[in-house]
């Protein structure tokens, strides 16, 4: 008599659960997902990646402009009332040399 061979099945190390009872698992489908996750198309999505982050990009140049020009402002207006200080206070040092 020879030794009939079991075929193993496509599972890890040939094992299979013994809950036969358990329907096989499709993959569900998700309608609710937005709407970039449902494209198929990669280069779609990653178009859309790409103009999301120049987007983001540009927004933060655009506030590190910002950002400079009012710090520029700030210092200017910082000199010149340091520099009307010094002027009222050489005036009245002067003053007090005069009388």
């Amino acid at each position: 008599m020879e030794p009939t061979t079991i075929s193993l099945a496509p599972t890890s190390n040939g094992r299979l659960s013994g809950k036969f009872w358990k329907a096989k698992k499709s993959p569900t489908v998700r309608s609710q997902l937005p709407d970039g996750v449902k494209t198929k198309n990669w280069e779609d999505r990653m178009r859309k990646t790409q103009q999301a982050l120049a987007i983001k990009k540009l927004q933060a140049e655009l506030k590190d402009e910002k950002e400079f020009e009012i710090k520029r402002r700030r210092e200017v207006t910082q000199e010149r009332k340091k520099a009307a200080e010094e002027r009222r206070r050489l005036e009245e040092d002067k003053a007090k040399v005069l009388y």
